[in-house]
């Protein structure tokens, strides 16, 4: 299935469907990571952004791909460097001598799944090219909005800070990511499976060759998020995910606590994952099951909480312990 071979408005329960055999599709070319997989359809339904962190060589850049290509997606990739400039992410003024006019060429962040590789390997300048086109959806060329394709989602990597040559990404660019996802070396076993696969001929190069289609579409896409306003959320689960975010300011730890757009992502994380697991409400545990990779980039811990080995996902851990859980 692809755009060009239907125009049929699928059903909510065919886009559930859909969504569910994304799974499946993306094991074809990757191994484990199912959680990563997760929060990347869970992104999608959200209107959300992903930054998945983790050393070179653990499939973060070929599950992006595995995404695009079992969602019939348009995407592109941008490796992010030190000498990267904004304009080779949003585009540029071209002078064209034949008319002595200027025409906007467009850069890569006009795709559906623009993926941003490595992008602590560049400068915050470069960076922060990005802001615009993550919470407004489009890129102002003199003073004009030229609006981004729907959907639109990046999905930046980077590679752990402490190794050399990186930059901290600003707290504001952080905040406009839904969420941080870790991604790890693989377990012995998914390690074996892989290379029983790269043995058996598996080129991650070539996706076609290793059986990846198209399962979904953007027709999808829009289906499941209208159905994701129909999801009901009690005033007690909202209370309850506003006392999780109000709980990280409290911490003795933390030095800024999530943010109300912090609130917001929490909450409609937890309204996807519930949808995602056939459920037309929100439980607590919803919210449980999205709240550390929704707020860990959100924090900033102390300098002396951090010297004595505290993370954000330590803190979270114990505030989710503690905050009271309605009945």
């Amino acid at each position: 299935m692809t755009r060009t071979e239907t125009n049929h408005i699928p059903t909510i329960e065919e886009a559930g469907a859909a969504f569910h055999a994304l799974r499946a599709e993306i094991g074809k070319a990757v191994v484990g990571n199912d959680t990563a997989i997760m929060y990347l359809m869970l992104a999608l339904l959200c209107r959300g952004h992903v930054l998945l962190e983790g050393v070179p060589g653990v499939a973060k850049t070929l599950l992006v791909r595995a995404l695009a290509t079992a969602l019939d997606l348009e995407h592109t990739r941008v490796q992010f460097t030190p000498d990267l400039m904004p304009g080779d992410v949003t585009g540029s003024q071209i002078y064209d001598p034949h008319s002595a006019e200027f025409t906007f060429r467009h850069g890569p962040v006009f795709t559906n799944l623009l993926l941003a590789d490595e992008i602590n390997r560049t400068p915050p300048k470069t960076q922060s090219s990005l802001l615009e086109s993550m919470e407004e959806r489009q890129v102002s060329v003199d003073g004009k909005p030229l609006f981004l394709p729907d959907p639109f989602v990046v999905v930046a990597t980077q590679n752990p800070i402490e190794q050399e040559g990186t930059y901290p990404l600003p707290e504001a660019q952080l905040d406009r990511f839904l969420f941080k996802v870790d991604i790890h070396l693989p377990g012995r076993d998914d390690e074996f499976r892989i290379l029983q696969r790269h043995a058996a001929g598996f080129d991650p190069r070539d996706l076609a060759a290793a059986g990846l289609r198209p399962v979904a579409g953007p027709a999808h896409i829009a289906v499941a998020r209208a159905a994701l306003t129909r999801v009901t959320i009690t005033p007690e689960v909202l209370a309850y995910t506003v006392d999780v975010c109000r709980a990280t300011r409290a911490s003795p730890a933390v030095l800024h606590g999530a943010s109300t757009r912090g609130a917001t992502a929490l909450m409609a994380a937890s309204r996807a994952f519930a949808w995602l697991n056939g459920r037309g409400f929100v439980t607590p545990d919803d919210v449980k099951a999205v709240a550390v990779a929704v707020l860990r980039h959100r924090l900033q811990l102390r300098p002396e909480a951090e010297l004595d080995g505290v993370t954000p996902e330590g803190v979270l851990s114990a505030l989710l312990l503690s905050v009271p859980v309605p009945v």
